[in-house]
């Protein structure tokens, strides 16, 4: 952070400069304010760290935490943990006061399910504050089984969740240093995912902004492990990359860009294919968006061999390439939330 008073002047005298000439040079001038705005994200971006990372997690995905099943003592612990730290960081509720929790009653899950929450955190955008790039991640997991094997769910989806506490504390440095977002941000943890994607079904269908206020959703289910594709060495910087173009270019366009200039992953598009047989596109929260027409993308790393087993755990984890992983979603949300125009939806709406 030495340089993020330097950055930020740079950046203010930018805008001011910017401000004094022609319309007719208006096009030009905002591409170069653009590039200001993306070199100042670099700071904040590098605030993301694998240590960081690494001790969320030991704490969210250890045994206290229970497996996180949905509705029972574990994922009330979980969701405490991630209201505790938003507070620690200064991020408020949009719910107001003292209140993280969309409560989600039992009677809309099926199965037995107990009620359950989704946590929500919330960052005002300084121009326009009514739009809203959402993030978010699940942040249960299936429990322990009847031989008292705890299912920490470290990648699935641990890793998802971690990430989101550090993209939003990156965020919020940047707020306190006066360069944004434009945008609003919402940091939204949801339920019920393992159980039939419940939690985001439950937000979309009763959205604490409007559905069509929400310029996007960027999704992270499992981004800390390398799968049997990626194995060899040249092959593991990777991750995959799910639904970005299907109702946005623009946001395909902004992704390759970012990354291409600053995390330089091989971006995987294997399961963005229409016939894809596995339906990933279909089988995370960033659908309940996408089939309401809000961009998306889902960042995945693949399955893999503790996949809703007990030994996805925290010590597996490649928290390196999390981390680089999780400054590609924070990049793409700072391009999204501070451009001047919102995201143009010109793909179509996909049917089930």
């Amino acid at each position: 952070m030495k340089n993020t008073l330097l950055l930020v002047s740079s950046f203010i005298i930018c805008c001011c400069g910017t401000s004094q000439n022609s319309t007719t040079n208006q096009p030009k001038l905002d591409s170069k304010a653009s590039e200001k705005t993306e070199s100042v994200a670099v700071t904040y971006a590098e605030s993301i760290t694998a240590q960081e990372l690494k001790d969320y997690l030991y704490t969210f995905a250890g045994d206290d935490f229970e497996g996180r099943d949905t509705g029972e003592p574990g994922q009330k612990k979980a969701a405490e943990y991630l209201k505790k730290q938003y507070k620690r960081m200064g991020i408020p509720s949009p719910l107001g006061e003292d209140d993280y929790y969309q409560e989600i009653p039992e009677s809309y899950f099926r199965g037995g399910i107990k009620s359950s929450e989704n946590v929500l955190a919330y960052i005002e955008g300084t121009e326009k504050p009514d739009e809203i790039v959402v993030i978010s991640a699940h942040y249960d997991h299936v429990g322990v089984d009847n031989k008292g094997n705890v299912y920490n769910g470290a990648d699935d989806d641990g890793s998802g969740t971690v990430s989101m506490l550090e993209i939003a504390e990156a965020f919020t440095k940047a707020k306190k240093d006066g360069v944004g977002p434009k945008r609003s941000i919402l940091f939204l943890h949801v339920t019920g995912e393992e159980k039939g994607l419940y939690g985001s079904r439950f937000y979309t269908e009763n959205p604490v902004f409007p559905l069509e206020n929400t310029v996007t959703d960027l999704n992270i289910d499992m981004i800390g492990r390398i799968d049997k594709n990626h194995q060899e060495e040249d092959k593991s910087n990777y991750v995959y990359l799910i639904g970005a173009d299907r109702l946005s270019t623009e946001l395909h366009d902004i992704s390759e860009k970012v990354n291409a200039k600053h995390t330089k992953l091989d971006l995987d598009y294997t399961y963005n294919e229409k016939n894809d047989p596995n339906r990933f596109y279909f089988r995370s929260d960033h659908y309940n968006f996408a089939k309401h027409n809000i961009p998306i993308i889902f960042y995945f790393n693949g399955v893999h061999e503790d996949y809703h087993k007990p030994t996805d755990t925290p010590d597996k984890i490649e928290y390196e390439l999390m981390a680089k992983r999780a400054q590609l979603v924070f990049y793409t949300a700072w391009e999204v939330a501070n451009k001047l125009e919102r995201l143009v939806v010109d793909g179509v709406k996909e049917g089930e």
